[in-house]
């Protein structure tokens, strides 16, 4: 089966790659790095006046309905440019809020979302993720725990993290906005809006760090010829290259399925992230490896995409539990 956007979708995908590309995000991704969130919330209201949020919002509340593909087209460009911030968690807190059932809650916040005048964290608490994304951000972090959803707009101090744009932050305190089965039911379908997201993300990733290392191995010379030119050098683009293809069908896949409503859905996203994320950090360390020790430097604008790809590799499903999701009976 072949997975092919129309010309309305790629047109969407060239414009949004343009504005991004004369946005200087490296930039903008330094400053969110040290807690100077202005230039990324600059970028923030610039994208959803492209409409980025609202395609995870219904037309009710001032979205433009709920349409997986087209998000999917949207975050594989996020990542392809690396812009910083909650992306993920606010169309995530969207699809939550949406699913929850309750009007009045979805009034309040939604349009907010919808037009990018809020900033959403989202946090499922657990022993192993008692952080939420860019809490100290956002203008409200919700979270789940176990079948009770609260709302809080204040957190911690931020913890260190492996990609220093990715500010990790527990959230503190909050009142009670539901409790019962529906909470449980709207979190797993916000986990996977968010895990289908998160692979789209690390797809463009993937192939914005393959760019830049092809055109690096045709300028860097070794006895007097490109490196590029090396058969083991091809090998591994090749590699990269092929992961990245598989990927992205899968990705295509499962916003097709999540739009569809189809019951399995979630295994067909869970395939699509652990393929997205692994094709991702072998470009990370296909790009590492093949820069040198230039690869390793912050001066150098690519590490971080590079630091960012082990990040997207565990978010939202780590390639075990996608895996196992996937193989489960």
């Amino acid at each position: 089966m072949r997975f092919l956007l129309d010309d309305e979708q790629r047109e969407f995908s060239r414009s949004l790659d343009s504005m991004l590309t004369a946005a200087d995000t490296p930039a903008a991704v330094r400053a969110w790095a040290v807690g100077d969130h202005a230039p990324g919330r600059a970028l923030w209201g610039r994208l959803a006046e492209a409409g980025v949020f609202g395609l995870a919002v219904p037309e009710e509340h001032g979205g433009l309905g709920c349409l997986p593909v087209e998000l999917a087209i949207s975050f594989t460009e996020l990542g392809r440019h690396a812009v910083p911030g909650p992306y993920v968690e606010t169309v995530a807190a969207a699809a939550l809020l949406d699913r929850l059932g309750d009007q009045t809650v979805a009034d309040t916040w939604l349009p907010g979302i919808a037009s990018g005048k809020t900033i959403a964290s989202l946090c499922q608490l657990s022993a192993e993720t008692p952080y939420a994304l860019d809490a100290d951000a956002s203008d409200v972090t919700l979270v789940v725990t176990g079948d009770t959803l609260s709302l809080t707009t204040s957190a911690g101090a931020v913890q260190p993290s492996a990609d220093p744009a990715r500010r990790l932050a527990r959230p503190l305190g909050g009142a009670t906005l539901a409790r019962g089965r529906q909470v449980k039911a709207a979190a797993s379908h916000a986990a996977d809006v968010a895990a289908l997201a998160t692979a789209a993300q690390a797809l463009g990733l993937g192939r914005a760090l393959l760019d830049h290392t092809v055109a690096y191995v045709r300028q860097r010379k070794q006895f007097g010829v490109p490196i590029g030119t090396f058969q083991a050098v091809k090998h591994r683009l090749a590699d990269t290259l092929i992961a990245l293809e598989f990927a992205q069908p899968l990705v295509h896949a499962g916003a097709l399925g999540l739009e569809a409503g189809e019951e399995h859905s979630g295994r067909g996203i869970a395939a699509a992230k652990v393929a997205a994320g692994e094709a991702a950090y072998t470009a990370a360390r296909t790009a590492l490896h093949l820069h040198g020790a230039l690869g390793y430097t912050d001066e150098l604008d690519l590490s971080l995409w590079i630091r960012k790809a082990r990040a997207l590799r565990s978010a939202w499903g780590t390639p075990a539990a996608c895996r196992a999701r996937v193989l489960a009976p």
